[in-house]
């Protein structure tokens, strides 16, 4: 590696490690120096898989996207070496271009992206109130009625100052009965009634009923591909998916408005691969688990807006429940929306920066056994 490419290898702020065709370490950045403890000259030449422990059985998959030149994106496992305890990362493979059957491994820390242990705990803790909020619902829902019928009474009798006060009553009321709802909706969403979908008709549906509501004063642009195959997915889901990130855009957009742009395309190459369920008792092995095993995700959308981007303080939360960007915000739409595709097994990413977010769908291809069939459905032909 030599000039600027020798540059972007010493200043990548993640781990990465290039291997041969037989799995030996090639080089190591300055990142993985530090993240494996050990230097580059002494690792050279030693089998990878010796100094890095993946809780997740990578070596199969590893080896497949080698012979299929194709990238490979293994989520939420446990990474270590034998110098360091396991830290929980992401991993990202891809082809090497500069040599034959050579791998990049590149390694995102947990602690790199922002998910530090106290995260992890504000993030579990929120769980617990979501379920404690479930079972408290009816109850809170019950005595806030009687609070804005009382407000509300009340208030015709009041002037001035005093009737803002009741009026403020009845806002804050009716505020608390929405979250309410939503935490209801999050709390009691069914799994998902997996069947082919044309995705497309997923977006017209979700851009027409934005235009004549919450996105009225934005201008959505469709930049779809017209060749993309069914995807594997519950359709109505997959449309409060897109009506959710396409509210959140056109909140963020000033009074004026903004563009937003529903991307489709298809990318081959794209991967998956979850850590295994761990067995729920000593010596029992878990089920086999479709959603979990390695799996391609080609079909992608992506909601593009050119409002004023995301904090950088959030960005690694923004999915997470009860985090939000927004003054009075509940933080429970994005948690929704990551719940409903994580759920479809497939995955969500979110980059943003001031005039420039992408959230970005990536989602199973149907099986062929069942795409000949509802090929020949009205909601799933190909869109005109």
């Amino acid at each position: 590696m030599i000039g600027i490419e020798n540059n972007l290898w010493l200043s990548l702020p993640l781990p990465a490690i290039l291997v041969d065709a037989h799995d030996g370490i090639v080089d190591i950045n300055p990142a993985a120096e530090g993240f494996m403890n050990t230097s580059a000259k002494s690792l050279r030449g030693v089998p990878v898989w010796d100094h890095l422990n993946v809780d997740a059985p990578i070596e199969i998959a590893f080896a497949r996207a080698r012979e299929g030149n194709t990238t490979l994106s293994v989520n939420d496992v446990d990474v270590g070496t034998g110098a360091r305890p396991p830290r929980q990362s992401n991993l990202q493979i891809a082809p090497y271009s500069g040599a034959d059957q050579h791998m990049l491994i590149l390694i995102s820390p947990r602690q790199l992206v922002g998910r530090v242990t106290q995260g992890n705990a504000v993030k579990s803790a929120a769980k617990s109130a979501i379920g404690m909020a479930e079972m408290l619902t009816h109850e809170i829902k019950n005595p806030l009625a009687g609070i804005t019928g009382a407000a509300q009474l009340v208030s015709m009798n009041l002037r001035g100052d005093d009737l803002e006060l009741t009026d403020l009553i009845v806002a804050e009321s009716r505020r608390i009965v929405r979250l309410l709802d939503q935490v209801e909706q999050f709390g009691n969403l069914s799994a998902p009634d997996l069947a082919p979908v044309n995705l497309h008709d997923v977006l017209d549906r979700a851009r027409r009923s934005a235009l004549v509501g919450f996105g009225a004063h934005m201008t959505i642009v469709e930049d779809y591909d017209p060749s993309l195959p069914l995807a594997y997915g519950d359709l109505d889901q997959l449309v409060q998916v897109i009506l959710n990130l396409l509210k959140n855009a056109a909140q963020a957009a000033d009074e004026a408005g903004g563009t937003i742009r529903l991307r489709s395309f298809y990318e081959h190459s794209y991967r998956l691969q979850r850590a295994p369920k761990q067995p729920t008792q000593i010596g029992i092995e878990p089920e086999p688990d479709p959603i979990t095993a390695a799996r391609p995700l080609p079909l992608q959308i992506e909601i593009i807006d050119d409002g004023p981007g995301i904090a950088p303080e959030l960005l690694n939360d923004i999915f997470d429940p009860f985090v939000s960007g927004r003054e009075n915000g509940t933080g429970l739409g994005l948690a929704l929306v990551s719940k409903i595709i994580s759920d479809h097994g497939g995955w969500i990413t979110v980059t943003s920066v001031p005039s420039r977010t992408v959230i970005r769908l990536s989602l199973p291809i149907a099986p062929k056994n069942q795409t000949a069939t509802a090929a020949n459905s009205p909601t799933n032909k190909e869109p005109r």
